[in-house]
This record gives C-alpha cells, sequence and structure tokens, in this order.
C-alpha cells in the first residue's frame, strides 16, 4: 500500500467508497468531489494497492479553524502556507477495513499539514467515531455548529507541539 496525491481517474473508486460509508445526506456528490480533486490536489491524498483505491482523505488548508457548513457547497482553496488543516472526508473501501489505513491516512495528512506551516487539523464527525479519532491524537472539542444531514457533528482537532 502506499499513499499518493490523487488523481482524477480515482473519481469513480472515490465515489464507489464514499457511498459505501455515509448516508446519502451525508455523502459529498461527483460534482464536489470533482471539484476537490480540482481545488485540493495537494491535500487530498489517496491510500492505493497498485490501480485499486483503498482510502482517501480530503480537506482544505484555510484560515478558519473548524468546518463551516458552506465549504460543502462551495471548496475553498487552499492556503499556500499556514492556517489550519481541514478534513472534510476521512473513508476506507469496505473490502480494506481494519488495517490501519484511516491512521495512516491522518499521519500522512498531519505530516504534510506540519510541513507547510499549518497550526492544527479539525474534522466534525458523529459521536461513535470520536474514539477512532481520539486515538489518533486528535481532542473532542464538543458539538459543531454543523447541520450537514441533520447530525449532531462534533469537532475534533489536533494541534502540533514542537
Amino acid at each position: 500500500m502506499e499513499i499518493t496525491p490523487v488523481k482524477m481517474t480515482d473519481l469513480p473508486q472515490i465515489m464507489a467508497i464514499e457511498k459505501s460509508g455515509f448516508s446519502e445526506a451525508e455523502a459529498g456528490s461527483e460534482a464536489a468531489y470533482r471539484e476537490r480533486i480540482e481545488k485540493l490536489a495537494d491535500t487530498f491524498l489517496v491510500a492505493r494497492d497498485g490501480a485499486v483505491v483503498l482510502g482517501f482523505i480530503v480537506g482544505p488548508a484555510v484560515g478558519a479553524r473548524y468546518i463551516e457548513d458552506a465549504m460543502f457547497a462551495t471548496t475553498p482553496t487552499n492556503l499556500p502556507r499556514g492556517g489550519h488543516q481541514l478534513v472534510f472526508t476521512l473513508a476506507v473501501s469496505p473490502l480494506a477495513r481494519h488495517q490501519q489505513i484511516g491512521s495512516q491516512l491522518l499521519t500522512a495528512l498531519a505530516e504534510n499539514a506540519q510541513a507547510h506551516g499549518r497550526t492544527s487539523m479539525a474534522l466534525t464527525c458523529l459521536e461513535r467515531l470520536i474514539p477512532f479519532y481520539e486515538r489518533n491524537g486528535f481532542v473532542n472539542q464538543g458539538v459543531a455548529a454543523s447541520e450537514h444531514a441533520d447530525e449532531t457533528w462534533y469537532n475534533l482537532e489536533k494541534v502540533w507541539t514542537d
């Protein structure tokens, strides 16, 4: 398995993984993912085994500390340096789960973020996923302002320590 930047040719596999891991209301559309590939190429990483996409992580590097719902409608452009790394989606193929791929993707994006001077990395998740992110060094900052998909989301944040 290797972790590489996304390619547009990965889109069909990304969409299959997205649909397998999220409800219809939660999942991003193909148009949204096409825009993310175009605008977030340097913060959109794919775990792959040859041509097979095993999982992916994507999010913008912006000035905002936490995800705002409007960011799902229009993908922000990455800051070249500084700001905060946000994670819109971390998803692993059902055929590749329980192999630490999600944790490896989180680590790879965090390393990228630190190399580009980001202050922190944050995401929103459902309550059942909080323990996974806490095991990966994130701290639960409480209920998020998000109303995405009419779910209760939690802000999870990882701040770098020197």
